[in-house]
């Protein structure tokens, strides 16, 4: 279990008076006879985290695309603020050893950013030094902040982070939320957070979703682990073990806001 001082979920009572980025409401879409999204609402505003939770197959990347407008939902509508400036961070990068770009050239693919731009942001996700190592030599949690200096190219409204986690160990993790925290404050932006880690979720989150193919439960992290939609999808010992570790740390989480603990 990693445990990290609450670095940025901030309380979430004047969330909804703050510029809504993306919304969608009843949105349904369906592959075949197989139902992915029933009717679900989600919404984003800037300045907040929402972390979207559910087991494989429960819809998340789905809905995510669709928020994203990549796909169009059967039924429901999705709203995005105008001029919407959107960074994105898969889950998944497929680098491919026959053709061996350094960091500094797969950050310049499809953008016009300056050299001084690509510096400036590899600086600020914490891997200044890789700029010319071999996007194939990094480690996986090199990647991470990589893919996150890429989603930052544009200066996004809103950044969309698919399981930023994936193969990161313990101890970066920590420091992987940290950072995530500090762009949020920095750039202004709002955070849809892919997650399986649930211990992290649970500490630092504004709102949590929890999916499966319809929304089971939203709402403040220490509402939903306690919840029968959230206890019918991961089962009432893990609601159990969540509930006592968010209550543990909550007064870590609100009296050292600035400071970590790996």
């Amino acid at each position: 279990m990693s445990i990290i001082n609450n670095a940025y979920a901030q309380p979430s009572d004047d969330v909804d008076q703050r510029e809504l980025l993306v919304e969608a409401r009843s949105v349904s879409y369906r592959i075949e006879n197989r139902q992915i999204l029933d009717s679900v609402d989600i919404s984003v505003h800037r300045g907040e985290i929402v972390t979207l939770i559910g087991t494989n197959g429960a819809g998340k990347s789905t809905l995510i695309r669709v928020l994203l407008q990549l796909i169009k939902p059967d039924q429901g509508k999705v709203t995005q603020c105008p001029g919407l400036r959107v960074g994105y961070s898969p889950q998944h990068v497929h680098r491919d050893p026959i053709l061996p770009l350094t960091v500094r050239h797969f950050l310049a693919l499809g953008e016009s950013a300056s050299l001084e731009r690509i510096r400036e942001l590899l600086e600020e996700v914490g891997v200044g030094n890789i700029l010319d190592y071999p996007i194939t030599g990094i480690s996986g949690g090199e990647l991470h902040r990589v893919m996150l200096a890429r989603a930052l190219l544009r200066k996004p409204d809103l950044l969309v982070l698919d399981e930023p986690m994936a193969g990161v160990d313990a101890a970066s993790q920590s420091e992987l939320y940290n950072l995530i925290g500090d762009i949020r404050d920095r750039y202004d932006c709002g955070i849809l957070l892919v997650s399986h880690d649930l211990y992290m979720v649970m500490a630092d989150t504004n709102t949590v979703v929890c999916l499966n193919h319809h929304v089971c439960c939203t709402g403040h992290p220490q509402n939903v682990v306690t919840h029968p939609g959230f206890i019918s999808v991961f089962g009432q010992d893990l609601s159990d073990t969540l509930a006592i570790y968010s209550h543990s740390h909550d007064h870590d989480h609100s009296t050292h806001h600035h400071e970590s603990e790996i």
